[in-house]
């Protein structure tokens, strides 16, 4: 338990990130959606460049994970369909809930009750996801 304390410190500093950069502010989602403001793109872009960066960096010093395991980044499969449904159907939920899922836990955290709805979509989502997955075109 006490070697999982640092990634409590670490989600409660990302929290409080998100919210001070206000990321997790509905209004701040709907301007990007509408493309009337840069200050999405510019958080979405920063933190892009900065897990590039990070992983550059991880490699050149052979940084290992918690388990002492190399960090490597996986192949991804062929075919830009499947990304580009996934990623509909994930700015369709985003857009309509206003959150991706890291700041719905944030907003319950900021008194946004009613996200504790959209949590249990998104894990009834994935529960039903991985009971079709084999039945899903991959």
């Amino acid at each position: 338990m006490g070697k999982y304390i640092k990634f409590f410190l670490v989600g409660i500093f990302f929290g409080i990130v998100l919210v001070k950069s206000e990321a997790v502010s509905w209004y701040r989602i709907f301007e990007m959606f509408k493309f009337q403001s840069f200050h999405m793109y510019g958080i979405i872009g920063t933190a892009v460049v900065s897990g590039v960066l990070f992983l550059l960096i991880a490699k050149q010093f052979n940084i290992k994970t918690i388990e002492g395991n190399s960090i490597k980044v996986p192949l991804k499969a062929k075919g830009l369909s499947r990304y580009i449904i996934g990623g509909t159907i994930f700015g369709l939920g985003w857009a309509l809930c206003g959150a991706c899922p890291g700041p719905m836990y944030i907003l319950v955290g900021t008194g946004t009750i009613s996200m504790i709805i959209v949590i249990a979509a998104a894990i009834l989502g994935t529960y039903l996801y991985g009971v079709l997955k084999d039945k899903l075109p991959h």
